[in-house]
């Protein structure tokens, strides 16, 4: 089997917001930005993976998500339990800085951690906790 990552799905509930973060912040580039229907979905990665990437998307899209299920997600996205995905980078310290300038808000600092990664943490403005990997 030949299988690769292509895309994973984010939640966000400002598009405009979450754009800001993910391309101004992260440096990531936005591939694709569609709205429907009132609603928005933007893809971003990152210029050095053009295959692999992340679409923010609006969780209420689903038409199959009852209204208890569409407040139960929102209140998961406001504590930032909801959704995540974990980066790595070469540099933590200074991707750390860059985030925290960027007005990231910051979970964890560069930590070692005693499972053997270096890391540390942020949350998107959706909530989505995001954890970056020293790469060794």
């Amino acid at each position: 089997m030949d299988l690769t990552i292509h895309q994973t799905m984010l939640p966000h509930d400002d598009p405009d917001a979450s754009l800001a973060f993910y391309r101004d912040v992260l440096g990531f580039e936005v591939r694709n930005d569609v709205g429907y229907g009132g609603m928005r979905w933007i893809t971003v990665g990152s210029p050095d993976q053009p295959g692999t990437s992340i679409v923010l998307h609006p969780p209420a899209a689903d038409p199959g998500i009852t209204e208890d299920e569409r407040r139960t997600i929102s209140e998961m996205m406001a504590k930032g339990t909801y959704a995540m995905i974990l980066l790595a980078t070469k540099d933590l310290d200074g991707t750390f800085e860059r985030l925290q300038a960027g007005g990231a808000e910051v979970v964890q600092e560069p930590t070692e951690q005693p499972y053997g990664v270096r890391d540390c943490a942020f949350r998107d403005p959706a909530g989505n906790l995001i954890r970056i990997n020293e790469q060794r």
